[in-house]
């Protein structure tokens, strides 16, 4: 898009001298510099205006705060410019990994001049060629055969936890179903720490498992590992994830995958009891 006078940018930075330098851009061109010191000041103006560009630090103060700033702004107006602006010169490293949600990482200090000619070249070559955010509930919908299958080989790799035999299909019988409401939940979120819905299949599960010989402490391994192939989906999508939602969406994950556990391990230990009192003839 060509720059004009009502090109708008919104600076985010907690530190108030480098805001204070980089509100002088509108000297080196046609700009109105909006500024915001936080993540939720910068949410909040994503959300009520319309921007052309967005230059934001990286850490304000937590480490990868810009990349959530960058995520709102690419769901709220995708053709905009969006530039990570980072004091710390290893970003550069990850330049390539950060780039798959912003346009261009720029390692602090800039001069104001080198920063205006790249919004200008940016600006010259939008495309139509945009990055779809999405959310962790469509990553996991998408890839959850993929990650059953990364769950099935971190399970396989560790015979000396998991000595009951089976295939597959046997192992994996109740991930599907979990699945199905552990996305359900992504979409409509319960207050973190409160029981998901009764799940039948969960409580089927822990009888299952006991039938099968898992010891309680394969059945938390087991879950454990699912966990840890869930988030690897996700660091898998970084690229497309939408950063504003995805720490929530963390928290709801692992909240559900507990949930379901708890529920599985009430019907694993009620089973064990009945197999410690034999039935009366």
């Amino acid at each position: 898009m060509p720059e004009t006078a009502n090109t708008r940018l919104l600076l985010v930075d907690d530190d108030e001298a480098i805001r204070d330098t980089l509100t002088l851009i509108p000297q080196h061109g046609r700009f109105e510099v909006q500024a915001a010191s936080n993540v939720n000041d910068a949410l909040r103006l994503i959300t009520t205006q319309s921007f052309d560009v967005l230059v934001s630090d990286l850490h304000m103060p937590a480490p990868g705060d810009g990349l959530t700033v960058v995520s709102a702004m690419r769901s709220s107006n995708p053709k905009a410019v969006t530039i990570i602006f980072s004091a710390y010169p290893e970003m550069k490293r990850t330049a390539a990994a950060m780039q798959a949600q912003a346009d261009d990482v720029l390692v602090k200090p800039t001069a104001i001049g080198n920063l205006v000619d790249l919004i200008r070249q940016r600006l010259a070559n939008v495309t139509t060629d945009l990055r779809v955010i999405v959310s962790a509930a469509t990553i996991l919908e998408e890839d959850s055969d993929s990650t059953i299958r990364d769950c099935l080989s971190r399970v396989g790799s560790e015979p000396e936890i998991f000595t009951v035999v089976m295939d597959d299909e046997s192992r994996s019988a109740h991930l599907p179903q979990l699945f199905r409401g552990l996305i359900a939940r992504l979409r409509q979120p319960l207050p973190l720490g409160r029981r998901a819905l009764i799940s039948a299949a969960a409580s089927q599960h822990g009888m299952l498992r006991r039938e099968q010989g898992y010891t309680a402490a394969m059945m938390v391994e087991e879950s454990r590992m699912l966990q840890v192939s869930i988030f690897q989906t996700l660091q898998n999508n970084l690229s497309r994830v939408n950063f504003s939602l995805l720490m929530v969406g963390v928290m709801e994950i692992a909240d559900e995958v507990e949930s379901q556990l708890a529920q599985a391990m009430t019907s694993y230990v009620s089973e064990s009891k009945k197999g410690l009192h034999p039935t009366q003839a």
